[in-house]
């Protein structure tokens, strides 16, 4: 646990973040940002998980954004949202960065900064009533350079920009056409079904899954590979797991994954 608002579980080689404000729909305060930030940190640096989990408390919603409540006192001036800015940013990069696969578990609303954040998660699962949008242009603000990378990067500008334009909230199915979740299960279902997709990652070379999330991200930038960038996709073949999983194919047995 980190304070009351964000909240750390682990159960083996998952772990679960639970954003954890339901009488405010979770939204986020700067304490919030900061506490994710931390915690994401330090997931990234645990060597023995293979799968992170992202929640909001409740059934409401994922996150209605940033919470409004502290504008005033936390974003009352163009000095003082820079610095909110920053710290954002640096919850979302810890998030996109940490090397460990991340699935958003979605229930209820998922809005302005809840959905900058879930946009930044390697798969999104939301449930059937499930809605998202920007509607930042009702309140006079915009979405930083670094907030709309992430959603760029996920569904396309041309989707980027009618998002954040129309301003307008839109529910799981538009989502999903948009690219901005991954599947949508009836609302019954959906902590089940992201449970059962963070049991699969976990099963598999935890070493892949890194690599395949650092090379998904490396790919994203225009730049030619380096050499050693293209012979590291042929790392996996000097490692323990690779032997251990191409043994386990032969013998039609299930492999049991070292992460060396």
């Amino acid at each position: 646990m980190s304070g009351d608002t964000v909240l750390l579980a682990r159960d083996g080689a998952i772990a679960t973040v639970t954003l954890n404000k339901p009488e405010r729909l979770n939204a986020l305060d700067l304490a919030m940002w900061r506490a994710i930030a931390a915690i994401f940190a330090r997931l990234d640096a645990d060597e023995q998980l293979r799968c992170v989990i992202l929640r909001g408390a409740g059934d409401k919603a994922f996150a209605a954004g940033a919470d409004i409540a502290e504008f005033a006192t936390e974003r009352a001036n163009v000095e003082q949202a820079r610095e909110y800015g920053r710290v954002a940013q640096s919850a979302m990069d810890a998030v996109a960065r940490c090397r460990h696969p991340v699935v958003a578990m979605i229930r209820g609303v998922c809005v302005g900064g809840g959905l900058e954040m879930a946009a930044v998660c390697d798969l999104r699962i939301c449930a059937e009533s499930s809605r998202f949008g920007v509607p930042v242009k009702n309140l006079g603000l915009v979405m930083a350079y670094g907030e709309m990378k992430g959603l760029i990067d996920l569904v396309g500008r041309a989707a980027a920009l009618e998002i954040v334009l129309e301003g307008r909230i839109f529910g799981a199915q538009e989502a999903q056409a948009k690219g901005l979740v991954n599947r949508v299960v009836p609302d019954g279902r959906v902590e089940e079904e992201t449970a059962a997709t963070a049991q699969r990652i976990a099963a598999g070379a935890p070493l892949v899954a890194r690599w395949h999330k650092k090379f998904a991200r490396r790919l994203a930038d225009p730049r030619p590979l380096a050499a050693d960038e293209y012979d590291e996709s042929f790392a996996c073949f000097g490692t323990e797991d690779y032997r251990i999983g191409y043994r386990a194919f032969l013998a039609k047995q299930k492999p049991e994954f070292r992460g060396r």
